[in-house]
């Protein structure tokens, strides 16, 4: 590893101003801020510097990043990196191996020439010892940054393999988990009602009340079998004779990691859960090893278990848990996007299936279509329905009324169970319970084919949200059917694709010709800029119009920017520009969103550029400048500076 020689005295009021500018030091008492001024000394390191090499380099000092960047990374054994974080000014790097007292956890290299204040190792940790609001601050910091981030590639590639779900022993909250319910029973009742109770409710336990409603004690399965059967008592002895007393608790907002120390050092399977003094629930060890609901594949599993599509309403809800930990476990808004797509069809599909039996079998064949980011396969958590359905041709008046009455009844009750598990209605009514979107395959030929035929400027680009259309639940072929007429038709018709084009050019990325972002002046989203109409848009509507004039068939943005370029409709420069751009736009909006639910506010997207580091304001840029990219190459493509 490189050993720097640029170490340097610096200026005492230089230090103190920098420090003063930054949590936790500027808490700090004036004594303490002149005492770490004096001792800082000042480095410099190239870009691409190798500053810290993981699992070799022995940390000597707090690093804090007075100008430039760094990027944090991980290498596995076969030599591949995953790139965890990056560290601009005002940011800090090792403080975790300084407090654990390791050799550097990470990789950290620098991007950009940069020069960092040295807090010696020593220093710091007495500041640590002796100031808790600096001890607070780093260790709450190490909790949100690393423990989620890094910590997650080091057992993935340490601790090989890693448990679903593993991450929510640290983060999630024992009342995020605990089962809705209350299961009780009087002490006064026998242990037969009691195991009779828990049969019918497939649960392990249940907790036990007084005369007064009071909780007094619990009774589990557990008991049952080593008091009841192995003991041969009289199946009409009162619950209280063998419940367990008093019973241990444990505070809602505990991590579940807490939860299961508790329970290992007690030597119990079953918590309850206090929330302001009161038992809520019960947690027990299964729930905290497996975390039912948090794991992509368990919550898959618990979708197709129900058997009422009421039941399906708050597993929907729990959909952004399922993201949170695909987030912090690095992967890209591509994989996050499919996951949440393919839990939402796995929802659909099972509204979908059980409406059909209430209903009885449909009068002819059928797909329900999802369409704009639904079709798209791109949902994150702000999305509206849009959803039509088509049926076959019916072959007769009667037949035709037959489908109308049946699929106008079961459009209104799917988009009203869609509502009730957290989808909202599309504002523009793009809705398969609108009539005009519940029609036969001849009816949704027409349409495609009057707007690429005769187009309309307006009606076209109000109509694009129905080209990203993909089938559903129900007959595919139709879908495919209509995807492969509208493939052949629109490559051939240039007025109608000029339109789109033209369109392309109409968004202009935020950026003011100095590379400032331009943000709202006023209004409810002041300094504020809108991430999907100013920044996503764009690449959606450039990846759909080639798509379109090269007969791709494809609905998913970066799937029709793969095969466009393998095709060679576009050069592998601008194709990896694009998708990168694209991804971390996307990464950005879904980050966004979980914080804004996780605060108990609806997801949107507008983002504060203010509120970036440096390096993701520079990465926010360059992914714009993509659009400008992106709109000469259409300019060329379609001739538009002729037109």
């Amino acid at each position: 590893m490189p050993v720097s020689s640029n170490v340097h005295a610096v200026p005492t009021e230089v230090v103190l101003d920098f420090l003063g500018n930054c949590l936790p030091f500027n808490q700090l008492p004036a004594e303490d801020l002149h005492r770490l001024a004096n001792q800082a000394v000042i480095d410099f390191f190239p870009k691409g510097t190798l500053i810290f090499e993981q699992d070799a380099t022995e940390v000597r000092h707090l690093y804090l990043i007075q100008k430039g960047g760094v990027r944090l990374f991980l290498k596995d054994q076969s030599g591949e990196i995953s790139l965890k974080d990056f560290r601009g000014e005002g940011e800090y790097f090792g403080a975790l191996p300084i407090i654990q007292n390791t050799l550097a956890n990470l990789n950290v290299e620098t991007v950009e020439d940069t020069f960092c204040f040295l807090i010696a190792k020593e220093a710091f940790v007495d500041l640590i010892a002796s100031r808790p609001v600096v001890a607070q601050h780093y260790l709450r910091s190490l909790s949100d940054k690393l423990v989620r981030t890094a910590y997650a590639e080091l057992r993935q590639h340490k601790v090989m393999p890693r448990t679903e779900g593993s991450l929510y022993l640290f983060n999630a909250k024992v009342g995020d988990i605990v089962k809705d319910r209350l299961h009780t029973i009087n002490a006064e009742e026998t242990v037969q009602e009691a195991a009779a109770l828990m049969s019918r409710n497939h649960i392990g336990s249940l907790l036990v009340r007084d005369q007064a409603e009071e909780i007094i004690g619990i009774v589990t399965d557990k008991d049952l079998r080593t008091q009841v059967v192995a003991q041969g008592l009289d199946y009409r002895t009162p619950v209280r004779q063998i419940m367990t007393f008093p019973v241990r608790t444990i505070a809602s907002h505990a991590v579940c990691f807490d939860a299961l120390l508790k329970m290992m050092g007690n030597r119990i399977h079953h918590l309850g859960v206090e929330r302001q003094g009161k038992i809520v629930g019960v947690i027990t060890t299964h729930d905290v090893m497996v975390l039912q609901g948090h794991s992509p594949i368990s919550i898959f599993r618990e979708i197709t278990a129900q058997r009422r599509i009421e039941d399906l309403y708050p597993l929907a809800r729990r959909l952004p848990q399922v993201v949170r930990s695909l987030i912090e476990d690095g992967a890209k808004a591509n994989n996050i996007t499919r996951m949440i797509t393919l839990l939402n069809d796995h929802i659909l599909d099972r509204i979908l299936g059980l409406l059909t039996e209430e209903m009885g079998p449909a009068p002819a064949r059928f797909c329900w279509l999802l369409m704009g980011s639904e079709g798209r396969r791109e949902q994150t958590f702000k999305t509206d329905q849009d959803n039509a359905l088509i049926y076959a041709n019916p072959e007769n008046d009667a037949a035709r009324k037959a489908c109308e009455d049946y699929f106008k009844k079961f459009s209104e009750n799917a988009i009203e169970h869609l509502v009730q598990c957290g989808y909202p209605r599309c504002p523009g009514n793009m809705m398969a319970s609108n009539p005009k979107w519940c029609r036969p395959y001849k009816t949704w030929q027409g349409y495609f084919d009057n707007w690429i035929e005769t187009p309309e400027p307006q009606e076209v680009l109000h109509a694009t949200i129905f080209f990203d259309f993909r089938g559903s639940f129900g007959d595919p072929s139709l879908a495919a059917r209509l995807r492969r007429h509208l493939a052949e038709r629109a490559a051939s018709r240039d007025i109608f694709l000029l339109y789109l084009a033209k369109d392309c050019l109409e968004s202009r990325p935020p950026l003011s010709f100095f590379r400032n972002f331009i943000v709202e002046k006023d209004g409810e989203h002041k300094n504020q800029l809108d991430l999907t109409s100013r920044g996503l848009v764009p690449f959606v509507d450039f990846a759909r119009v080639m798509a379109l004039r090269h007969g791709v068939q494809e609905s998913n943005t970066l799937e029709r920017l793969l095969v466009l370029h393998q095709a060679e409709h576009l050069s592998k420069e601008l194709y990896t520009e694009t998708v990168e751009a694209y991804e971390f736009l996307m990464q950005l909006r879904l980050v966004h969103q979980l914080r804004l639910l996780e605060e108990g506010k609806p997801p949107n997207n507008h983002i504060n550029p203010g509120e970036l580091t440096d390096l993701e304001k520079k990465a926010l840029k360059e992914a714009f400048a993509v659009i400008h990219r992106l709109q000469n190459f259409l300019r060329y493509e379609f001739r538009l500076d002729a037109v």
